[in-house]
């Protein structure tokens, strides 16, 4: 299963990349081939300065060795070899009109001491973070997501999307802030084998999810990318990016667990947009825009009918 998966990773990175690209028209991904000196390494592919993506990243990994300590307790286990393998991406528009958003794919494996697999999970997701609200591209972003979930669903009798929007909504909630991250999608972990879903189950749906990436973000890329806007959006662009990168730093289980197994850091903090403001107890005016976003931020909404 591990080689399956990471065979499809560095696939869906290529064609992730290559659907960006052709949007971006201007900036071309770098690459960089790094290694982990307690075992396994990755390919992160950053992208900065174009005419449609300030900055963003791809990245894979594939990572192993000896459980750290802080995972052991995580897991509530003793000494542990691992494999962990996963595709995760950001990407920061110019443009306030142009969402950010977030994904990430991944799998783990857990061994015993004679390397037999112990545990074994999958896990993600996708989520798109608004600076201005349009309620056309939210219903896009979460219909491509449903989609993707009820080709899979009917199997085991459990509505995934429904589901997985819940988690995400709990999920990707700034608690010091009473707020959403964003207008949230997907989000899954723990996906183990249960007779109604086997790994190769799990396999074909998280793929299923990350092969939607692409229709779920790009057509939203390419109806707001040539919008106008002012200096003033452009602000509050950046306040919003602040709690953006608030979360990341505070709550977010994929930085936590890079920094944790002494990952790449250059990677971990790829997720970062590179301008960003705080301004001091910021609010939005009385019935502006950006408190139309603030007020869905602050209650989170289904924008598919049931």
């Amino acid at each position: 299963m591990k080689q399956q998966f990471y065979q499809y990773i560095q696939n869906l990175q290529d064609q992730i990349c290559k659907g960006l690209e052709a949007v971006e028209g201007q900036a071309k991904f770098r690459e960089d081939l790094w290694n982990r000196p307690e075992g396994g390494g990755g390919r992160t592919r950053v992208i900065e300065n174009g005419s449609v993506f300030e900055k963003g990243g791809v990245n894979i990994s594939a990572v192993h060795g000896k459980l750290p300590d802080s995972m052991q307790k995580l897991f509530n286990v003793g000494e542990a070899d691992f494999f962990a393998c996963g595709l995760s991406l950001v990407l920061h528009p110019k443009n306030p009109m142009v969402p950010t958003v977030h994904a990430n794919w991944r799998y783990f494996e857990m061994y015993d001491d004679n390397g037999n697999v112990i545990q074994q999970w999958f896990g993600g997701g996708q989520d798109l973070t608004p600076y201005y609200l349009f309620e056309e591209d939210a219903i896009h972003f979460h219909q491509t997501c449903k989609t993707a979930c009820d080709k899979h669903s009917r199997s085991v009798g459990t509505d995934f999307y429904p589901k997985y929007k819940k988690q995400c909504d709990a999920y990707f909630w700034n608690v010091h802030r009473n707020e959403a991250r964003g207008i949230g999608g997907l989000f899954f972990d723990y996906c183990k084998a249960t007779d109604a879903m086997s790994m190769q189950n799990w396999y074909n749906f998280v793929t299923e999810v990350g092969n939607s990436f692409l229709e779920a973000y790009v057509p939203i890329v390419e109806k707001r990318k040539d919008l106008p806007y002012t200096s003033e959006q452009r602000t509050w662009q950046e306040i919003r990016r602040g709690r953006y990168v608030e979360f990341n730093l505070v709550h977010d289980k994929g930085t936590l667990f890079g920094l944790k197994t002494n990952g790449r850091i250059e990677s971990i903090l790829m997720s970062l947009p590179p301008h960003v403001q705080w301004v001091y107890d910021h609010h939005p005016e009385t019935g502006s825009e950006e408190e139309k976003l603030v007020n869905v931020l602050e209650n989170p909404k289904n924008w598919i009918a049931d």
